[in-house]
């Protein structure tokens, strides 16, 4: 306020924001970011978790479309005697199924397992490369979930809620310990696969602010589309345009105190320095062909996705805190036979370089590493073309299917849970999605009852009302 100006018939209203324009821009620019660019408190900078944590890091390896844990991870031998059967009505009637009817006959697994590595978990001959960490991998065979339909049950895995409009684990991890990166976002989003299975609802930020969003990347071309500057659009020109956008948004925000405006102020920011990043995170020129082919570059098959699996570790290493690997689709109504090996062929190899690769450097033990679908898949057979044999495959199941993770606070080479002998229930140690979603912000440092943010007049947290720590599954 220029107090030689200074009208006496000034409105109170007119006071009001001229005064408090002037000592909110003072404010904002007590806080003043790196570079001096960003004049809102830095919502991804590092902050302490609540106890000592065992990882820093997350990258989850989401199979979306829910893969089958009685072709890859749950072995059931008794299957084959109720081959082509139907179940017991006393049986039957007790499941929640999507497509089939409890009438179905039983499908029993064609496939051979195998004990892998020295703690002699059994995995699918489909798995071959997996086999190779098995000494790393906590299974469990035991995850329950609350929906058998696709979105529901994402949203459940990702958010803690089958409803949609929540923030997802990767939202709640960088709002409770920001990111290491300064020059890419704290929560990155690699996809493969194309499904409208894992859509964005997997990387929502929901009601929290949108610094906590997930970034899409893509592995080639642009890493983010319409990150280049067009033609003819130097650096400095942009800069000077960042900071006019800036100080426009700086004297809205002193007006309204609006928390999304400080977000947009610094995503610009964010994108900026990215410009300078990101092209060279997606440069692999630099690794040597040893690493190009442990993660399978060099194969049309498995190129795609050992890029992203690739990128996730490069991610890791430039501080990046949560990388969410989404690759679809693996969900096999039919041609079972036929979709499961080739999703295994594309994503064991990758999957298993990334653990291997992340322990050779010395990142596994910070970075915990997650392999999971939003359910598994039944024991009965579905068959929508019952004259083609080879068109059988399986419906969603959600009550006992695999999950697996490794690294980070994980005590590897062991099995938990159990489901029964026909894999239609949990038998043994039941690990509910909301179990698992605590256990992963235990590993990072984070209690899930803690972890909470205020709104519509409550607190919410990732775990909703539930969740425990499964303690044997920590190291």
């Amino acid at each position: 306020m220029n107090l030689h100006s200074f009208n006496p018939f000034l409105s109170r209203r007119d006071f009001l924001d001229n005064t408090l324009y002037g000592l909110g821009l003072g404010a904002l620019s007590h806080l003043l970011g790196i570079e001096g660019r960003t004049a809102e408190p830095d919502a991804l900078a590092p902050r302490k978790p609540h106890f000592a944590p065992r990882a820093k890091n997350v990258i989850f390896l989401f199979q979306a479309g829910a893969p089958s844990q009685i072709d890859l991870f749950d072995p059931k031998p008794k299957l084959h005697e109720w081959n082509g059967q139907p179940l017991p009505e006393s049986l039957a009637k007790q499941l929640q199924l999507a497509f089939i009817q409890p009438t179905a006959k039983v499908l029993a697994s064609r496939r051979q397992f195998q004990p892998a590595g020295q703690s002699g978990i059994e995995l699918s001959e489909w798995l071959p490369h997996t086999a190779t960490i098995a000494d790393e991998l906590c299974l469990v065979r035991s995850v329950r979930g609350d929906s058998v339909n696709h979105h529901p049950g994402q949203a459940l895995l990702m958010t803690g809620s089958p409803l949609p409009g929540r923030p997802t684990v990767g939202s709640w991890i960088t709002y409770g310990l920001g990111s290491e990166s300064r020059d890419l976002p704290g929560f990155v989003v690699l996809k493969t696969g194309s499904s409208t299975q894992g859509s964005t609802g997997n990387w929502t930020n929901g009601f929290l602010p949108s610094n906590y969003q997930g970034v899409l990347l893509r592995s080639e071309g642009d890493a983010i589309l319409h990150l280049s500057n067009p033609a003819g659009v130097t650096s400095d020109v942009q800069r000077a345009d960042l900071d006019l956008i800036r100080e426009l948004n700086l004297e809205q925000l002193a007006r309204t105190g609006d928390q999304e405006i400080a977000a947009r102020i610094a995503s610009y920011e964010l994108a900026f320095r990215m410009q300078a990043s990101a092209p060279s995170l997606i440069d692999v020129s630099d690794e040597p062909e040893r690493m190009r082919e442990m993660y399978g570059l060099n194969s049309d098959e498995t190129r795609d996705y050992g890029m992203t699996c690739l990128l996730a570790r490069r991610l890791i290493e430039r501080g990046v805190r949560f990388v969410l690997n989404q690759h679809a689709q693996w969900d096999h109504h039919s041609n079972l036979d036929k979709g499961l090996s080739q999703k295994c062929r594309v994503t064991d190899k990758p999957v298993a370089a990334l653990v291997k690769d992340l322990k050779q450097r010395g990142l596994l033990d910070e970075t915990l590493v997650i392999w999971a679908g939003e359910f598994g898949r039944t024991s009965l057979a579905e068959w929508r073309n019952p004259s083609d044999p080879a068109n059988i495959g399986r419906d969603h199941h959600a009550d006992g299917f695999s999950v697996w993770m490794a690294g980070g606070g994980i005590k590897g080479g062991q099995v938990i849970g159990s489901t029964d002998e026909l894999g239609l229930t949990v038998e043994d140690d039941p690990v509910h999605v909301h179990d698992l979603q605590a256990t992963v912000l235990h590993c990072l440092g984070l209690d899930h009852e803690r972890l909470t943010y205020r709104h519509a007049g409550r607190d919410f947290r990732l775990t909703d009302v539930g969740g425990t720590v499964v303690e044997p599954m920590l190291a």
